[in-house]
């Protein structure tokens, strides 16, 4: 059993930075790929970003890449997304999600757990 928990979230201006950050329990995830989805209100849940088990793969949606970046400390067991050039557009609940277990990263499915969300909105 894993349990991930969010947190970094918050209202903010757009052009600002945000990092949010997902603690994993329960077991290390170090071996593990992991990843960040977002939903915003009426939409479906789309993927952000996924790194491997040490940091040396990662992959973006095509509309965060060169604003987001997806790291991780294994040490902490924990994940970060680093949000800067925020836009309303990024508005949405953030999730962590892994380990990555199934087909195509970009799929919510292929996740094993998730965490509860972390709210982020940006005004303009």
């Amino acid at each position: 059993q894993v349990q991930l928990a969010e947190s970094g979230g918050g209202l903010v201006q757009a052009g600002v930075s945000l990092r949010l950050s997902c603690e994993g329990s329960g077991r290390p995830l170090s071996e593990n790929a992991m990843g960040w989805f977002r939903q915003a209100p009426g939409k479906e849940r789309e993927f952000v970003a996924l790194i491997n088990y040490n940091g040396g793969i990662t992959h973006y949606a095509d509309s965060v890449k060169g604003r987001f970046t997806i790291s991780r400390d294994n040490a902490k067991n924990t994940i970060y997304l680093q949000m800067i050039s925020l836009k309303p557009e990024d508005t949405a609940v953030y999730y962590c999600a892994g380990p990555f277990s199934g087909e195509h990263y970009t799929m919510p499915q292929a996740y094993d757990y998730w965490g509860q969300g972390t709210q982020v909105t940006v005004s303009s």
